[in-house]
């Protein structure tokens, strides 16, 4: 079984970052689909494209929800810095802080993880 990380950096600030997240979503949505071990990991501005994703109004929210199963969480440390950790808690988005508040993907590596950024 495959088994994937796939990290957002980007925000959605313009077309090109939009893209990239839009991507990512899908990405996860094909190994989801594929019956793969996948997880979702928003870190750097990317936290702000999971609190704006989480918001049924944006366009991409329905392909967010097809997916949210998969969100392992969000930067503890880059929500807090983009300030948007008190949203993100109201959404109930989950939180990741495994090293120095930060997601840690050498963890994931070491667990046989392949990591996918966008």
């Amino acid at each position: 079984m495959t088994k994937a990380a796939i990290v957002v950096l980007s925000n959605l600030e313009n077309h090109n970052e939009m893209a990239r997240v839009l991507n990512a979503l899908e990405t996860v949505k094909d190994f989801k689909d594929s019956g793969d071990q996948v997880e979702l990991i928003f870190d750097g501005s990317g936290v702000v494209s999971a609190v704006n994703l989480a918001d049924s109004d944006n366009k991409l929210n329905s392909l967010f929800q097809s997916v949210e199963d998969k969100v392992a969480g969000l930067c503890k440390f880059c929500a807090r810095a983009f300030e948007v950790y008190d949203k993100a808690e109201k959404q109930n988005l989950p939180f990741l802080a495994e090293h120095r508040q930060h997601p840690s993907l050498r963890k994931r590596a070491a667990d046989g993880y392949q990591v996918i950024t966008f």
